[in-house]
């Protein structure tokens, strides 16, 4: 068992603060004192050029320096340096209520291993968040997290949240910026942490100039970081709709033109039927890579689609499929040279983009089965 050396870590990233972290670390040091927690502030400096750092040693805080600029890079300096069992983080802008660390402290000694503060549950003061935000931005931001890791989480960018030391050794941060706040949501629910959340009041954040969140420059990174945890959004899904629309098309039309609604269907839209085949076949390759080295690299929690695969997947068979596309591929394409060699004509367009399009999935099948098989060698 480890033994800590505080109960309590609380950790806030300031960026040229002087107006607002005297009074976070004030608030932070009184609270503990008045429920006798024995704990710890660490304050993470990530560049400032006024006070803050003074301010915050002076009451108290343990002053740590992250010179490379980012809202995660700051958060990873501290928590990876806290001497505490519990963390409690929040922001240094004094828009969070330090005085409600006891109940964050709490559900953590109760067995929780992180607590979500939920702003849209609590109180939002007047001119504590923006319109844009409060009733686009971060729903908006939060459902789609939802819906991709299936979290539960009312508000998953709330910057006051807690959670075990031995929960944040558990959840491999790296993100570097605002993203930060979705990684760490994502990683705790693939990590199946026991998570409760509790409303929380945002107050007006008490500095004089503007915040440092950009919101349609940080809102996209937080998409970005939920597309690139997800390869079966991102690849998978996208990739299988177009692989078997295309082979749809390309069968559909196989045997002639169709007429629909009075206009013909032919060869041209063969084409981009294999077109898609191909660009579908290609997207499913990448989505199956991203989860094989999500799935060696231990980034996260193994999903069924990559166990399933590997349960099914050998070298062999993907060689033999390979090969029996590209053989299949390659026989229309042999058998079309004929006729044409013979002085036939080069009039079977379909089955030369049908053999086209096998030879394609084929050669691609053959190099991603030895690609996938390399990625699984140790495992």
């Amino acid at each position: 068992m480890v033994d800590y050396e505080f109960e309590v870590s609380i950790v806030m990233p300031c960026l040229n603060e002087e107006e607002t972290i005297g009074i976070c670390v004030e608030k932070a040091i009184e609270t503990m004192k008045k429920y006798g927690i024995k704990g710890e502030v660490v304050v993470i400096d990530n560049g400032s050029t006024d006070k803050s750092v003074q301010i915050a040693e002076s009451l108290g805080a343990r002053v740590l320096s992250q010179p490379v600029r980012g809202y995660g890079n700051a958060y990873i300096k501290g928590l990876t340096n806290v001497r505490g069992r519990y963390i409690v983080m929040g922001d240094s802008d004094d828009s969070y209520d330090f005085t409600d660390i006891e109940r964050f402290v709490v559900p953590l000694r109760d067995g929780y291993d992180m607590v979500m503060g939920t702003r849209l549950k609590g109180e939002i003061k007047k001119g504590a968040m923006p319109w844009l935000h409060r009733y686009v931005g971060n729903p908006v931001l939060s459902g789609f997290l939802n819906v991709l890791f299936k979290t539960g989480i009312s508000d998953a960018h709330c910057g006051m949240r807690s959670f075990t030391k031995s929960a944040f050794e558990k959840m491999h941060l790296s993100a570097c910026g605002m993203e930060f706040a979705s990684e760490m949501v994502i990683n705790a629910s693939k990590a199946n942490l026991k998570i409760k959340e509790i409303p929380i009041t945002l107050y007006p954040h008490g500095r004089s100039r503007r915040p440092h969140l950009r919101s349609f420059r940080d809102g996209w990174r937080h998409i970005r970081l939920m597309l690139i945890y997800s390869p079966t959004y991102l690849f998978l899904l996208p990739g299988i709709a177009f692989f078997f629309l295309g082979m749809s098309v390309i069968v559909a039309l196989l045997g002639g033109p169709v007429y629909i609604g009075g206009h013909g269907y032919d060869v041209h839209v063969m084409v981009v039927g294999s077109l898609l085949a191909i660009l579908g076949f290609q997207t499913i390759n990448l989505g199956l890579y991203a989860k094989a080295i999500s799935y060696t690299e231990e980034f996260y929690q193994v999903d069924n689609v990559i166990k399933t695969f590997y349960n099914i997947f050998t070298l062999e068979r993907g060689l033999y499929f390979g090969l029996l596309f590209f053989s299949s591929g390659s026989g229309l394409m042999i058998y079309l040279l004929l006729k044409f060699l013979y002085n036939e004509g080069f009039s079977e367009m379909r089955l030369a983009i049908l053999g086209m399009t096998l030879i394609v999935v084929g050669v691609q099948t053959i190099f991603s089965s030895f690609l996938l098989s390399m990625l699984n060698f140790n495992k």
